[in-house]
């Protein structure tokens, strides 16, 4: 499918309008967020390779321009235009897999201004979604405080490929979705379904027919009653590593009271020698839920996380809310008539945004973040969060890592994050400052908008 049409109908009437009037020349555009998700401090940044083949692959086909012909009756020079247009410009970008925070651009695009506005849609969903997947996921990891946590989230997941990838680079060790594992090279796994037990007459017939089929195999507990299941799972599992050799890897709960079924699983499947077996559990879980199972000292050794990943859901008990990041690309500057650079604001309260061409650094070990115009010079002790990934249209060497290497990179990020920062919920938000001189040019364009609202 054609990328170009990834968009809203006003992006294509807006780019008409600026086409009919000469309004072609350069602009700068930003990304960003307004606020942390599920009441956190950060994001996890992710969706870049997603976002660098929409704009690279960004292109009208005969039947895109047949298609708006019909919509709107725009000058047949005008889809002329569009026919040969291709993105051109340049995009920095703060890199997969890297801690993030409100206000800061996740992605800076500067180009032709028609060029940096027919991307917006298709950037925005793209980073929006597997940001706050990414995110959700680092989250449930954090929570889990060691324990293994695999993403169950096909049947409920709006883009399940996307949602995979971002909850591996969010720490989500395995995946249930096969495609997406053959796709990303990543480790499927999974147990039985409730309907395989259901199949046989008895749980134990069920039992014995995993237990002699394969030689590591997982049981699922909850089907009828849970502590009689453990029994029969026990001798099941003593008896078919005797007879085949096959052994129990993994039990898993998906319903009751996880706490207190977990310890009496652990005791009777000790008593039976079986030890290494792993107890995991699933059902409509979250980094809340798992937290308060950590606490409680649940011997729980993983879990599988589907809806509440897949659909990067908030807490209607903890007062958070999810389902988007609320992702903005504003315009922050562009060329006027004689071609220089001019900067430009939106004004609307708290939904306000910054001018200029902007950089974002790291001071310190997360002492704070300082966005400021990309004139400036670096403070001291910082590091640069944003870094060209495209220009002239085209992908820079190692502009794309591996997926393991954003894992890792974001893994590292997770651990290097301060505690107050990695907490579930923040009383404050992490220090996002604004250099002097962006917050110079931010007043005296507000002025400036204002004086000509009172002379109009």
């Amino acid at each position: 499918m054609s990328s170009a049409l990834t968009t809203d109908l006003y992006h294509q009437d807006a780019a008409y309008v600026a086409w009919r009037t000469g309004r072609t020349g350069p602009a700068t555009f930003d990304l960003y967020i307004r606020h942390a998700p599920f009441g956190g401090a950060y994001v996890l940044t992710a969706g870049l390779a997603a976002a660098l083949a929409h704009a690279t692959g960004f292109h009208y086909t005969a039947e895109d321009i047949r298609y708006l012909a019909q919509v709107r009756a725009y000058d047949p020079a005008f889809l002329d235009f569009l026919r040969t247009l291709r993105f051109t410009g340049e995009v920095a970008a703060i890199p997969e897999g890297t801690i993030a925070f409100p206000h800061e651009p996740l992605l800076r695009v500067r180009a032709p201004f028609i060029e940096a506005l027919l991307l917006e849609a298709g950037l925005i969903r793209t980073i929006n979604l597997a940001t706050l997947i990414a995110t959700k996921a680092a989250r449930i990891v954090t929570a889990a405080a060691g324990r293994t946590v695999a993403e169950f989230a096909l049947r409920r997941a709006h883009a399940p490929y996307e949602v995979t990838r971002a909850a591996y680079i969010g720490g989500c060790a395995t995946t249930s979705f096969v495609a997406a594992a053959q796709r990303f090279d990543l480790q499927p796994t999974g147990t039985i379904p409730h309907a395989l037990v259901q199949l046989y007459d008895t749980e134990r017939e069920a039992f014995e027919a995993v237990a002699a089929t394969l030689p590591q195999y997982t049981l699922l507990l909850d089907t009828y009653d849970v502590r009689q299941a453990t029994h029969t799972a026990a001798a099941v599992a003593r008896q078919a590593r005797q007879q085949f050799g096959h052994e129990l890897v993994a039990v898993r709960l998906d319903s009751g009271d996880l706490v207190a079924d977990s310890r009496y699983v652990r005791r009777v499947l000790d008593a039976a020698g079986l030890q290494s077996v792993r107890i995991v559990a699933s059902g409509d879980l979250d980094e809340f839920t798992i937290a308060d199972l950590v606490a409680a000292d649940a011997p729980l050794d993983g879990f599988g996380i589907g809806t509440k990943l897949g659909s990067g859901a908030g807490s209607l008990q903890h007062q958070v809310a999810g389902g988007t990041l609320g992702v903005v690309y504003k315009l922050a500057e562009y060329a006027d008539s004689a071609g220089a650079m001019k900067a430009s604001l939106k004004l609307a309260g708290i939904k306000s945004s910054w001018p200029g061409c902007k950089a974002v650094y790291r001071v310190g070990h997360y002492a704070y973040d300082v966005i400021q115009l990309a004139s400036e010079s670096p403070p001291p002790n910082a590091v640069p969060l944003l870094r060209p990934v495209l220009r002239s249209g085209t992908l820079l060497p190692d502009s794309q890592p591996p997926l393991p290497e954003i894992a890792a990179a974001a893994a590292a990020q997770l651990r290097a994050l301060p505690e107050q920062w990695q907490r579930l919920t923040v009383e404050h938000p992490y220090p996002v400052r604004f250099s002097p001189e962006l917050r110079a040019l931010r007043q005296r364009l507000v002025q400036a908008a204002q004086a000509g609202r009172t002379a109009g």
